[in-house]
């Protein structure tokens, strides 16, 4: 038996991921479709992730971050290897492990007190937070009965983190949730996820094409390669919050972040 000290979070085992383009022989829609060749997604990608860590996935657009985290949260099958959380192979999705979205996911006539009680549906009776108490968890509190359309983005993205929450996920992933605020609105946003983190000490995926913003959040950062999609380079962040990016050791790992990416930092 294996000490649970010695047993990470999440264990991603060589895990590839392919899938077949199929290809119609005509433009008919109701054509039938030839076999296309095999394209991989991921490729051998092995990764530890540690309980109440923060690591953010970084790499260009379309090299396989979301499908990774597809993989790891048990939407998406690996054609070969495996993904074992707290030492058990993930078969398919938990209510434990909760996804933040890019997209705006919150339901528009619904108000933010009732989209966020959504999530309470399928919460556990004994781990059950009302919904005032979320609202307050994410600085929404006296925004309960407005609309999504009365609210700005960032205020939507805590709605939806606060949904995410009320299932008491072990697992957050977040796939880019603040691509389409605002400069000013991501930088509260990183805060309120640092808050959080702090106060509660949940284990996150978070993915990112903001530099900046993976130095500034993470506890690593893991840079995957273009397709195929395979471990590049990790780096380990130590230091504690709030960080300067732009000095020291962390501007050391920033400029090397960039350099892996094939950007130069400075322009």
């Amino acid at each position: 038996m294996h000490d649970s000290a010695d047993v990470p979070k999440i264990r991603v085992e060589r895990v590839t991921k392919s899938f077949e383009e199929r290809r119609r022989k005509s433009r008919h829609p109701l054509a039938a479709s030839d076999r296309g060749e095999v394209v991989t997604i991921l490729d051998d990608v092995s990764l530890d992730v540690r309980e109440g860590e923060l690591v953010m996935l970084v790499g260009h657009s379309g090299c396989g971050k979301s499908t990774l985290l597809n993989v790891i949260a048990g939407f998406e099958r690996p054609t070969s290897g495996r993904v074992l959380i707290d030492g058990v192979e993930v078969a398919g999705p938990d209510p434990r492990r909760m996804f933040v979205f890019q997209e705006n996911s919150l339901f528009p006539w619904l108000t933010v007190a009732e989209n966020v009680a959504l999530g309470l549906e399928s919460a556990a009776p004994g781990e059950r937070a009302t919904v005032p108490e979320l609202l307050q968890l994410v600085g929404l509190s006296g925004f309960g009965d407005y609309y999504p359309h009365q609210i700005s983005g960032g205020m939507g993205r805590l709605a939806e983190l606060a949904r995410a929450l009320a299932m008491n996920p072990d697992i957050l992933f977040m796939d880019e949730p603040f691509a389409a605020l605002d400069f000013m609105t991501r930088c509260l946003m990183r805060e309120e996820v640092l808050n959080l983190m702090a106060l509660l000490g949940k284990t996150v995926l978070f993915i990112t094409h903001d530099l900046d913003e993976a130095v500034q959040l993470g506890d690593r950062i893991v840079i995957l390669s273009d397709r195929p999609a395979r471990i590049q380079q990790v780096f380990e962040i130590p230091d504690p919050h709030p960080r300067d990016v732009s000095t020291g050791e962390l501007g050391k790992i920033r400029r090397r972040a960039y350099q892996e990416m094939g950007v130069n930092p400075v322009l």
